[in-house]
């Protein structure tokens, strides 16, 4: 019996060592009990605990079934709402089916139905473009101001154009064309050479050529015109005075730029006279000092030789050897007929000789010179063409072809020094045959009188 006993209290000790760690896991506050010390304590406190755990593990039963429930219903509630819209989806896409069709059938309508407008508008669009490049240019834009924004917005639409766009683009077009008629004075900007800004009147002829204060004037942009760095050539600076100066309803003959501004910038960019012969370098301003020597020598003895003609002529029509004087081949001539009246033929004839001999140094004095000069020109021009090529050929050695302009320098060089030693050796040629002509006048007229003087003598013998 004890032994009994004592099995079963230690069951029951397990039993309460086991039930506490569980009560305690559930996280319940459990007030201390007290040892048992009898054996009827101990059996009632575990049959409170037996009755405690019961009420435990059924409140957690019930917990468990409330929650399943509330679970279930949840279940329920999201299979019927995956159920709604799983319809919902199969509707939607059957709509979507329906309306790519009809939507296919539409555009396939509305293609039909636009036809050519396609091609018209895409033609409209081209129009504006190509009109607001035009403006942007035009020489009238500088008069006619904020023009091209509206074309801008049309030329860039994608869609169909309005209508109030369509009739901007045929109001910009007639009034281009309607002042592209016209000659008018109006009041603008122009940019200055230093980049300053002046307000002043400005006369356009036409969408041609603009005129501000007497003087060309560009179309640089943003409704401004530009002075120009130079003016074109006079014979367009007097035709544009001309009409600056001209009354309202007077002909007058105007210049025009029909390339719009091209041809003035071509002008612009010939260089003038002084930079055509800058061009030739060094060989060239020889060649320019050699034809201001050869001219001025040519002219001078063209001079004296012209009025050494005129005064022997002069004395040859007097006839009177007698009253000869003057410092003149042919009154020296004279003076040694007289000088000698007793002398015999031959000997007159050898004196008289002389005398020419004499004279013909100082008339032909510097002529060897100018012909000299008229062959040195050209070869001199030669020398600079050489020179030229030897400068471009080192260019296109250095650089290659790609820049004609690097070409440029040494071509000119050659072209300009040959042109100038032709311009230079044609004038002093021609000037050194007239002179040699004079002389050969004066000297034809004292052989002639020699000859005369002697045929004289001999029948006075």
């Amino acid at each position: 019996m004890m032994k009994f006993l004592s099995t079963g209290l230690i069951a029951l000790s397990l039993i309460i060592s086991i039930s506490a760690p569980a009560v305690a896991q559930e996280g319940k506050a459990e007030k201390p009990q007290s040892d048992a010390i009898t054996l009827q304590q101990l059996l009632e406190q575990v049959r409170q605990g037996r009755v405690s755990d019961n009420a435990d593990f059924a409140a957690r039963e019930k917990e468990f079934r409330d929650n399943r429930n509330r679970q279930k219903t949840l279940l329920t509630r999201t299979q019927n709402a995956i159920k709604r819209e799983e319809a919902r989806s199969e509707r939607l896409e059957k709509s979507f089916a329906d309306n790519e069709v009809k939507l296919a059938e539409l555009e396939g309508l509305l293609n039909e139905r636009l036809g050519v407008y396609g091609e018209l508008f895409g033609i409209v669009r081209q129009v504006a473009g190509e009109t607001k490049a035009q403006i942007d240019e035009s020489v009238i834009s500088g008069e006619l101001k904020d023009r091209s924004a509206p074309l801008s917005v049309l030329a860039k639409t994608k869609g169909l154009p309005e209508m109030e766009q369509l009739e901007y683009l045929w109001f910009a077009l007639q009034e281009e064309m309607t002042a592209q008629g016209e000659v008018k004075r109006f009041t603008g900007e122009v940019v200055n050479l230093d980049g300053s800004l002046r307000q002043t009147e400005i006369l356009r002829i036409g969408p041609f050529t603009a005129l501000a204060d007497g003087a060309f004037v560009r179309y640089a942009g943003d409704n401004r015109y530009a002075d120009l760095g130079r003016q074109p050539p006079s014979r367009f600076g007097d035709a544009a005075d001309d009409v600056w100066d001209g009354d309202a309803g007077e002909l007058v003959a105007a210049p025009i730029d029909p390339s719009r501004g091209a041809i003035l910038n071509l002008f612009l960019q010939m260089p003038t006279l002084f930079e055509r012969v800058n061009q030739g370098g060094l060989v060239g301003y020889i060649i320019i000092l050699l034809g201001v020597f050869g001219v001025g020598l040519a002219m001078e003895r063209i001079t004296r030789l012209t009025l050494m003609s005129r005064q022997v002529k002069t004395q040859m029509t007097a006839g009177d050897t007698a009253s000869v004087g003057g410092d003149t081949p042919l009154a020296r001539i004279w003076a040694v007929y007289q000088a000698n009246p007793k002398t015999d033929i031959e000997t007159l004839e050898l004196k008289l000789d002389d005398a020419i001999l004499k004279e013909m140094p100082a008339l032909e004095k510097h002529l060897a010179l100018l012909k000299l000069l008229s062959g040195v020109a050209p070869l001199m021009g030669l020398l600079g063409t050489v020179t030229g090529m030897i400068l471009t050929f080192q260019a296109i050695t250095l650089f290659g072809t790609g820049d004609p302009k690097l070409m440029a320098g040494g071509i000119s060089q050659a072209l300009v020094t040959t042109v100038l030693g032709l311009v230079v050796a044609i004038p002093i040629l021609l000037l050194h045959s007239v002179a040699a002509t004079r002389s050969r006048e004066i000297v034809q007229i004292l052989e002639e009188q020699a000859a005369g003087l002697i045929a004289a003598h001999a029948e006075s013998k």
